[in-house]
């Protein structure tokens, strides 16, 4: 029997990326999890049941809440993991997790969220002007170029490369030379969702706010939405936290809404009691608008990047043009035409397409072809 090893990034919370390590745990109930930095009791049941192994990056001053500052350390903390023992190596990446090096004539299958972003096509959005200071910008244009070099030359580490969009398998092809061998679209658990129409009636009716749900990080560029809503006058809700909390705060007027980081079982009527979700920013795929539509409402997102194919325009939603304010503004006009009309039947019907039983069955085949 194989012995498998899972290896992510870091365990900090419980978002997208995560969701995937749970299928994977599930796929494979007996491996073993590995990873840069974990924060205990922060990723669910399913992933902290797991026998966790972390690297040096743990014992490190602050490393728990500021592991994004040790970010030159991260190749070498990936390397250092242990996986001798282990037949089959399966890491879900976005930063460095792809480049760990699995034991000599073992198999290794890369989940790519997307190409390191920090020092790719995001560099500005974490460290440009106004983003970082002085010394943590001129140490990241230091380490930057390296860390490219390493990025591209870690990808001949995987047997398989397996991409979350045919969008990152087409920036994976663009940033390293070698695009995904299989595309598996991330799971979304659609059956906890239901359009407004189907709650209890006490938990109907919309609550007359747009919605994002989100990692406050800077690439999902939520500040674009605060400044529109709050030029508007117009409630918008804002769930997740993140480092950007701070800044949105002070661009934010009395209609934006901060809830933090809420419980899990919280979202299905958050979102069908929303007018419709907003996603400012260009995703590597986005399962908050699916999860959205499959609670039966529309979405309006930026024309870029994963929402180009979860999101229906003209039937589920609608796209704006560019990441500013003022296309986003052009977008809610057309979406407060567009969303009274909609159908939340045909809009949670687009969302099926995304189920997390079709993510186990695809995702367990990728794997078997590659592993």
């Amino acid at each position: 029997m194989k012995r498998v090893a899972l290896v992510h990034d870091w365990l900090t919370g419980l978002r997208g990326g995560e969701r995937v390590l749970q299928g994977l745990c599930e796929l494979y109930p007996e491996a073993d999890l590995f990873t840069l930095v974990h924060v205990p009791g922060s990723c669910g049941p399913v992933i902290e049941s797991r026998r966790i192994t972390t690297s040096f990056l743990q014992r490190l001053p602050a490393a728990r809440t500021r592991y994004r500052h040790y970010l030159p350390l991260f190749p070498l903390a990936i390397e250092s993991l242990d996986l001798r023992g282990y037949d089959l190596v399966i890491s879900t990446s976005h930063a460095v997790a792809k480049g760990c090096r699995p034991a000599r004539g073992a198999r290794h299958v890369a989940y790519v969220h997307t190409p390191m972003r920090y020092v790719w096509d995001q560099f500005d959005a974490y460290f440009g002007p106004g983003r970082a200071g002085a010394l943590t910008r001129a140490a990241a244009h230091l380490a930057a170029p390296w860390l490219r070099r390493w990025d591209v030359r870690s990808t001949a580490r995987a047997h398989g490369l397996i991409a979350n969009s045919r969008f990152i398998s087409q920036r994976m092809q663009r940033v390293w030379g070698r695009g995904a061998d299989a595309v598996v679209y991330p799971p979304v658990e659609t059956s906890r969702f239901r359009p407004a129409g189907d709650l209890p009636a006490a938990e109907r009716g919309p609550g007359g706010y747009a919605l994002i749900v989100s990692a406050l990080v800077p690439y999902k560029r939520i500040e674009i939405a605060v400044q529109a809503f709050t030029r508007l006058g117009r409630k918008l809700v804002v769930a997740g936290d993140g480092p950007e909390l701070p800044r949105l705060s002070t661009l934010a007027g009395p209609t934006v809404r901060f809830l933090g980081a809420i419980p899990h079982q919280d979202l299905p009527q958050l979102y069908a009691r929303s007018s419709f979700f907003v996603l400012p920013g260009e995703e590597d795929f986005g399962i908050a608008p699916v999860e959205s539509q499959s609670a039966g409402r529309p979405v309006l997102a930026l024309g870029r990047g994963g929402a180009l194919e979860t999101v229906v325009p003209g039937k589920t939603g609608l796209f704006f043009e560019e990441p500013n304010a003022e296309s986003l503004l052009a977008g809610i006009s057309a979406m407060d035409r567009f969303a009274p009309e909609a159908d939340g039947d045909l809009i949670h019907e687009n969302a099926e397409r995304f189920a997390a039983p079709r993510f186990l069955r695809e995702l367990r085949e990728a794997v078997d072809r590659f592993g």
